[in-house]
């Protein structure tokens, strides 16, 4: 009933220690807080959080439009409904070395396990579009040293992405990882490996976390999860997957309902009231209600 019953200093300590086991954990993109109940539900180990779907759930592109207050709102809306650990995408840290440290505080408040700040130019563009650009070394390092030194909980993931693959090819992202590294990256995000020998490669160059983004229609084959686990992978998330999944339901059904004037074809399609009641713990609730409510009155 309500949010989780777990802190969120809980939840970034399990987070650590999942990590620290050298298991690979699945972490789906939730778009809204009742996906990612649903995730639990299903028994994955995490939620990712993607700019892009928060982005995309304001009806704007992914080219670093949102602000901190937005994504951080949301963030905790997802981070409180649900006992998983999260990871957010915090972009380029919106803004300079100060921003970044500041913007690492703003999510450890919303409750998040983890965070990623990314080596783009700002304004950024999805990772798997063509013309990206990426910051000089000297300025991605400080992007994570202020990330690390702005963190007041050591057990918050900082994650470094690094789009460099994408413009200056595989050398380049493997010098990038590494230094990212030993400037206090917890975790590498390597955008767009375009095989599982990149993926070997760069697990071979750092000693930390690395994490596989497998989203659909971009620079990345879609790889399983064994496959991925295979070449030293730790975490893969599926950013829109759940969003873009929703979205095909939502325009089939209307082109149903713009034909037939009636949505009785697609009730198979739809999640049945009762799963979402159950989802959504109706029955805790009027438990509570009656627990609080219900009482009688002593008479003379």
């Amino acid at each position: 009933m309500l949010y989780s019953t777990l802190t969120a200093a809980a939840k970034r300590e399990a987070f650590r220690a999942r990590l620290a086991s050298g298991e690979l954990l699945r972490m789906p993109g939730a778009f809204n807080p009742l996906s990612a109940r649903l995730i639990e539900r299903r028994g994955f180990d995490g939620a990712y959080i993607s700019g892009a779907v928060i982005s995309a759930d304001l009806g704007l592109p992914d080219i670093g439009l949102t602000t901190l207050t937005e994504v951080a709102g949301r963030a905790r809306q997802i981070a409180r409904m649900t006992d998983l650990p999260t990871l957010v995408d915090a972009d380029t840290g919106f803004g300079e070395p100060m921003n970044v440290a500041r913007t690492v505080q703003e999510m450890e408040d919303a409750g998040v396990a983890g965070l990623h700040i990314e080596d783009q130019v700002n304004p950024k563009r999805c990772g798997h579009l063509d013309g990206k650009e990426v910051v000089d070394r000297d300025t991605a390092l400080k992007r994570i040293r202020a990330a690390v030194d702005g963190r007041r909980d050591p057990n918050l993931l900082v994650m470094a992405r690094t789009d460099i693959r994408g413009v200056e090819g595989l050398d380049a992202a493997v010098t990038r990882a590494k230094e990212l590294v030993d400037a206090g990256a917890d975790a590498i995000f390597p955008e767009a490996m375009a095989t599982l020998d990149e993926f070997e490669a760069m697990r071979a160059a750092v000693d930390v976390p690395i994490l596989a983004n497998m989203t659909e229609f971009g620079k990345s084959e879609l790889f399983t999860v064994d496959r991925l686990r295979d070449v030293g992978v730790n975490v893969v998330i599926w950013p829109v997957s759940l969003l873009r999944l929703a979205m095909g339901a939502a325009l089939r059904g209307l082109e149903t309902l713009e034909a037939d004037g009636t949505l009785a074809a697609r009730l198979g399609d739809m999640q049945h009231r009762a799963d979402l009641y159950d989802l959504l713990d109706y029955e805790g609730y009027a438990h509570f209600d009656e627990d609080v409510f219900t009482f009688t009155v002593a008479r003379d």
